[in-house]
């Protein structure tokens, strides 16, 4: 392919990224400093909590290296492809696309940043994603290619920012904050997971990870602290079978505190609706 030829397709790959977001009232994207701090979970409640109140809700999975999302959402099918476009995943409601669907199972994706972000830009542009009410992105951790890539081409007007309480993922969430905050993306929250185990047995709730690390982090950027999610067995055990606590357990602690959440962020959607009427 020469020079012009790249130019061309770049031009019209824009254009669709362009045409497809726009279609989208609110894209969010969820961060986290550091792996391993229950990302991938709070993206996959948070957009049932949502589809649960009546949104159009969709999940790109923008961890290349690391795609989570397939499993939690019980889908190992392979992808649909229909005049080019690529057919999106939908699980009681929730679209969903993922590299994990375009790779053999176990298989590494070893590409530098680059590759990852081409491939971003292709679930952007080439997914039939449709009208949504949200998008939601869940973005590897740390503050890599993949970030800007979302932040450039999504366009995101929502940045979750997910820690535990234990000080070394604060730490990390905070360059997360400073990251959101230089990207000009308009709502920064942080949610604190992971905070404490309520024993089955006796109810003692044990702050395996300590304590209020998340909200004392909000506090100090003056930034919506949204909530804390405990540990709950019946979470993980949902999430290994491709099923969602919001879904089945749907009075339980973990479930109202998503709720909660899905809440505040479509009280300040509602907000961001009235701004732009005016």
């Amino acid at each position: 392919m020469t020079e012009h030829e790249q130019d061309i397709a770049y031009e019209e790959e824009e254009k669709r990224i362009k045409e497809n977001v726009s279609k989208i009232n609110h894209r969010i994207a969820v961060f986290s400093g550091k792996g391993g701090v229950g990302k991938t979970t709070v993206s996959v409640n948070l957009a049932y909590g949502l589809q649960s109140e009546g949104f159009s809700t969709g999940i790109l999975d923008a961890d290349i290296t690391g795609p989570n999302v397939a499993k939690m959402l019980g889908i190992n099918s392979e992808l649909i492809m229909l005049d080019s476009k690529m057919i999106p995943f939908e699980k009681y409601g929730v679209k969903m696309i993922s590299i994990d669907s375009l790779i053999p199972s176990g298989q590494p994706v070893i590409w530098r940043g680059p590759m990852r972000s081409k491939i971003i830009n292709q679930f952007l542009a080439d997914v039939e994603w449709g009208e949504l009410d949200y998008l939601i992105a869940d973005l590897p951790p740390g503050t890599g290619d993949e970030i800007l890539t979302i932040a450039q081409q999504m366009k995101p007007d929502f940045s979750l920012v997910v820690t535990t309480p234990q000080e070394v993922s604060v730490i990390d969430a905070e360059r997360a904050i400073n990251m959101a905050k230089k990207l000009e993306i308009p709502f920064i929250g942080v949610v604190e997971n992971m905070a404490g185990f309520v024993c089955p047995h006796c109810s003692a709730v044990f702050e395996l990870f300590g304590s209020g690390g998340g909200k004392s982090l909000a506090a100090k950027y003056n930034i919506p602290f949204l909530g804390s999610i405990p540990l709950d067995i019946d979470a993980r055990i949902f999430a290994d079978n491709g099923k969602s606590i919001i879904l089945e357990k749907p009075d339980c602690e973990v479930t109202q505190i998503f709720k909660s959440i899905v809440t505040i962020i479509e009280e300040n959607s509602q907000y961001k609706l009235q701004s732009m009427e005016k």
